[in-house]
């Protein structure tokens, strides 16, 4: 049996995510989180689907990055 796909036609929410605070003096997991959402370098930029799971990892670590909707 397969599960049907829904498709409603739009297009989900995208975030742009920008790294603008060092991690220095931060703790591990936080410093991981960073490495998990794709930084590498101060002052970078991603970009990201919005969910649920995106949005715990920004709320950990949201006095280093500022984000905005796409």
């Amino acid at each position: 049996m397969t599960a049907a796909i829904e498709t409603t036609g739009v297009a989900p929410k995208r975030l742009i995510v920008t790294w603008v605070k060092s991690a220095i003096g931060y703790g591990v997991r936080q410093k991981r989180t960073l490495k998990a959402l794709g930084f590498t370098k101060l002052g970078q930029v991603v970009e990201h689907a919005d969910s649920p799971q995106l949005r715990g990892m920004l709320n950990a670590v949201i006095h280093l990055v500022k984000f905005e909707e796409k």
